[in-house]
């Protein structure tokens, strides 16, 4: 069973509510948990996974991180901007 819980907000026409409610209390259920129930037999027919509240998730693999770019020392960004063309600014 979960620990947390999170809110869903939606809105149903008040005739398909009203009727669900009916159903749910006949079944003595409540909406909230036949929607949880809805909820995970999607989830499960689309072939998503989840780890439940509570429960531990399994350890994903660290994201890959692409090397940094590298830095040229101070002195080599000197030079290389020295000698770099410089564009003639626009006069106004």
């Amino acid at each position: 069973m979960e620990l947390k819980t999170a809110r869903l907000t939606l809105l149903i026409d008040p005739h398909k509510k009203a009727a669900f409610e009916h159903l749910c209390a006949q079944r003595d259920l409540t909406a909230s948990q036949v929607v949880r129930q809805m909820i995970r037999d999607y989830l499960q027919e689309h072939g998503v996974g989840y780890t439940p509240s509570g429960q531990d998730a399994p350890a994903a693999p660290a994201p890959v991180q692409p090397p940094a770019p590298k830095r040229r020392a101070p002195a080599a960004r000197a030079a290389a901007n020295a000698s770099a063309p410089h564009k003639a600014r626009r006069k106004a």
